[in-house]
């Protein structure tokens, strides 16, 4: 039987994940944490053949909590289930020790095949994700100013190109203000750019938002 840990800070998603998960007869949900801080504590606690990790989340940035995972139990398997698409954050979070990366658009029998598959120690990606993971490691992806930015001024940068304010950012992730603010000026610095529309055209450009 496939242990998993959902971890996502929204309840009715993490119902919906178990109710798609306990439905087969190889897989069980054992236990789930609404934030990161908890799940970080339940896997220094808990054995988990497959940790199915959300990238949003108010505390941590899902990205931190992979990498906290990663550090303290590196032979944790963690499977990425997002609300963003593959090309804003699959090949950070391959980067940072995940196993596979799903959109939460994916089909239920694609999630259970996910989860299947990273379980018996392969990898789960799109084909088209395969192709942008083969352009990275060609350095293809090297020179890009966005390769610069910490995750949160990352998040940051794509939230304000998709057209969302300082003071919305903040609230969503719940973070202050002056946090929020502070990661749009380093992104700003780090990409040598000025305005947030340039943050919108430059996502735009290189496709990270549509």
């Amino acid at each position: 039987m496939t242990k998993i840990l959902i971890i996502d800070d929204h309840a009715v998603v993490r119902a919906g994940l178990q109710q798609i998960l306990t439905e087969t007869n190889d897989i069980t949900v054992t236990a789930e944490a609404a934030n990161g801080h908890d799940a970080l504590q339940l896997v220094s606690r808990q054995y988990f053949d497959v940790v199915l990790l959300d990238i949003s989340m108010p505390d941590m940035n899902g990205l931190d909590v992979l990498k906290e995972i990663m550090r303290h139990s590196p032979d944790s398997i963690v499977l990425i289930l997002s609300m963003y698409p593959e090309e804003q954050y699959a090949i950070r979070a391959l980067k940072a020790g995940a196993k596979g990366y799903l959109t939460k658009e994916s089909a239920p029998d694609e999630l259970i095949s996910a989860v299947r598959k990273v379980a018996q120690g392969g990898r789960y990606i799109s084909l088209a994700l395969a192709e942008k993971l083969a352009g990275y490691l060609e350095n293809e992806y090297t020179e890009h100013p966005h390769q610069s930015l910490s995750d949160r001024e990352y998040q940051v940068m794509l939230m304000i190109a998709s057209g969302m304010t300082v003071s919305e950012i903040a609230e969503e992730l719940s973070l202050s203000v002056k946090t929020i603010s502070t990661n749009r000026r380093r992104a700003l610095h780090k990409m040598n750019m000025k305005t947030n529309a340039e943050f919108t055209y430059y996502a735009i450009k290189q496709k990270l938002v549509s």
